[in-house]
């Protein structure tokens, strides 16, 4: 990107910038690193994947101009998402970068975990502050059937490197599927309890064609998961706020929280301050929608500044739409998947 200088965009009365039609104000971003991943995992990608190539994503120091671009204009909070941003080549190096971006409040992860033995000392370091740690089964054999190639004891590893190194928030992230770990529910959330760590349910989301089965037919409602954990645990809804679609409950006498993200039984868009930047630079302003604003095009335009990518994004918040419509045959279904989306 050239680096050329234009004035610079300025709040007037300190105003935020990122601000949609429905008055909903952006100020956190799910960047992605990388569409790659070490595992398949069933809900998220096919067998089989094809993965960008090189020439098609975003560089590191790309990534880096768009986060910095992003906290120029207000966002708070920036979760690193794939695919897994622990395969990503010199990751590390992006993510120190990014722990020093003035005006950020949180650095943020997800990841499978598989990796976290190795990186979870040098990322606390780096000035990441909460991970949430995708796990679908304690069974080895049932976890392999789900991630097709994960090995179950290197993400109990993670976990267990994660805890030791004392970040400020960790939370299991489970998929309950019909067919699948049902049965599991209570097992998952038994596991996080001891550990006292946080532990959210994700209804499957229909991005893009399952290769293995029928969205519709495995989908597990949270409002039945809450069902199985009222069998043991009382929960007590929160009222806190945070910076994601979660809704929370807790269990008396326990650290743990227990967390709830409904897309398709529960629409919560109406306070979204969330957007997501692809790795090949797309800005996607819902998760369910395939408006976007193609950064990379920015990034690499010919005289373009970084002003230029401020004023891009500014721009993009008129394209963010009310809502989703997951399932609504009357609108048009995203036909990407999970790992080219971000997590």
């Amino acid at each position: 990107m050239n680096s050329r200088q234009k004035p610079l965009v300025k709040s007037t009365d300190n105003k935020p910038l990122l601000i949609d039609r429905f008055g909903r104000q952006v100020d956190y971003i799910r960047l992605s690193v990388t569409d790659r991943c070490d595992f398949r995992c069933v809900y998220c990608m096919t067998e089989d994947m094809t993965f960008l190539p090189r020439k098609q994503i975003l560089s590191l120091e790309e990534l880096e101009q768009v986060a910095r671009a992003f906290t120029e204009l207000g966002v708070k909070k920036i979760r690193l998402t794939g695919g897994e941003p622990l395969v990503r080549n010199d990751v590390m190096s992006l993510i120190e970068k990014l722990g020093k971006l003035p005006g950020l409040q949180e650095l943020l992860l997800t990841t499978n975990g598989a990796q976290l033995d190795h990186y979870a000392a040098p990322l606390k370091a780096a000035g990441v502050h909460r991970i949430n740690i995708s796990i679908d089964s304690l069974d080895a054999d049932r976890f392999e059937r789900i991630s097709r190639v994960g090995k179950l004891d290197s993400v109990l590893a993670g976990i267990d490197a994660a805890i030791a190194e004392g970040f400020d928030g960790i939370r299991l992230n489970a998929v309950i599927m019909r067919g699948y770990n049902e049965d599991e529910v209570l097992p998952l959330t038994d596991y996080a309890v001891e550990r006292g760590i946080d532990i959210a349910f994700i209804e499957e989301m229909p991005l893009g064609e399952a290769s293995d089965h029928t969205r519709e037919e495995t989908t597990c409602s949270n409002a039945w998961v809450r069902s199985v954990l009222e069998e043991k645990y009382a929960l007590l809804d929160s009222a806190e706020k945070t910076a994601g679609p979660s809704r929370y409950s807790q269990v008396p006498g326990h650290r743990s929280r227990f967390g709830f993200i409904s897309p398709i039984s529960h629409n919560f868009c109406e306070d979204c301050n969330r957007v997501r930047v692809t790795v090949e630079g797309r800005l996607l302003l819902c998760l369910g929608n395939e408006q976007s604003v193609d950064l990379k095009a920015v990034l690499r335009g010919r005289n373009a500044t970084h002003e230029d990518l401020k004023q891009s994004i500014i721009a993009a918040m008129d394209l963010k739409p009310e809502r989703h419509y997951f399932y609504d045959k009357e609108h048009a279904q995203p036909v990407r998947l999970m790992n080219t989306t971000g997590g």
